[in-house]
């Protein structure tokens, strides 16, 4: 592996610890605010924060001219339509944290990565036996983790599951769009979409205060301006130079940083059955990308 790349899979490691430990961030925010209310100004700082980005690349791309670029009505409405979907998913994983843990939230959302080659199955995608392998291995980690004796599962476990679903989507509507869009300026609109159907909800359902939002300022920034903004950049100069795969990999370390902020900030406890099934779901996550490592290695 050439030192380029290297330090791309640590760059993206970086980017994994952020986002495990914004389930730290987002479960500490909702002991002042509600879970709309958190999104709402969390992905409004996001979209914030890439602004300065979109300007100074903008004005330091010299081959600007030369690559043709979608008008704003094609952005706006690219980020509009993303961002429909990432208010769901953001929604089922903010409210899903108030019933369950960081660890096991962010176990569930990375199931992402085992989901988005099966939806790519109805885009006509290529799939692998290994993606199949690595379905099967997260599903039965998934059991041990979640499902209980008498074959329930826990309100929140099964909230970020629904969400993992529409994280793949997300993940898919992303790849299409990025092709013909600006991925920052698509990013930021996607973002301010979020935060604007999120506020409109927290004015319906929450009581928002003053003092609850000052309360949660730190888990707010942690939220919006590293996880969303400063994040999404490390992401960007990673997958610059690392290959998909080992992108993939890197990025699914964010669940073990989850369990780690939760027991060591939260002091959140799991049983041996429960890590187990970290174990099993980490496990499938990673078999599903070695039939893309082989492609790529030759």
């Amino acid at each position: 592996m050439k030192s380029k790349e290297i330090k791309a899979v640590f760059i993206l490691l970086l980017t994994a610890a952020i986002w495990g430990f914004a389930f730290v961030a987002q479960r500490a925010g909702m002991e002042h605010i509600g879970a709309f209310t958190y999104n709402g100004i969390r992905f409004a700082l996001g979209s914030a924060s890439l602004l300065p980005i979109i300007y100074f690349s903008g004005k330091n791309n010299k081959d600007a001219e030369a690559k043709p670029k979608a008008d704003l009505k094609t952005t706006i409405k690219s980020g509009i339509m993303a961002g429909c979907i990432l208010f769901i998913a953001a929604s089922f994983q903010q409210v899903g944290l108030i019933y369950t843990t960081a660890a096991k939230a962010g176990f569930i959302t990375s199931l992402y990565i085992v989901l988005v080659p099966i939806l790519g199955i109805f885009l006509k995608q290529k799939t692998y036996s290994t993606t199949w392998i690595g379905a099967v291995t997260a599903a039965v980690g998934l059991y041990f983790l979640s499902i209980n004796e008498d074959f329930s599962i826990q309100l929140g476990d099964l909230l970020q599951l629904i969400g993992a679903f529409f994280w793949a989507a997300h993940i898919q509507v992303i790849d299409r769009f990025v092709k013909n869009v600006d991925a920052v300026k698509l990013s930021s609109a996607q973002f301010a979409t979020c935060s604007i159907l999120s506020l409109i909800t927290a004015f319906a359902l929450e009581d928002i205060s003053i003092g609850g939002i000052y309360l949660a300022l730190i888990p707010i920034l942690f939220g919006g301006i590293m996880s969303v903004g400063v994040a999404y950049t490390l992401q960007a100069v990673g997958q610059r130079y690392a290959k998909p795969a080992h992108a993939a990999i890197a990025l699914s370390m964010e669940a073990v940083f989850a369990a780690i902020g939760g027991m060591l900030i939260l002091k959140e406890t799991m049983n041996l059955r429960g890590y187990f099934g970290c174990a099993l779901m980490l496990a499938g996550m990673l078999i599903t990308q070695t039939e893309n490592i082989k492609t790529e290695n030759k």
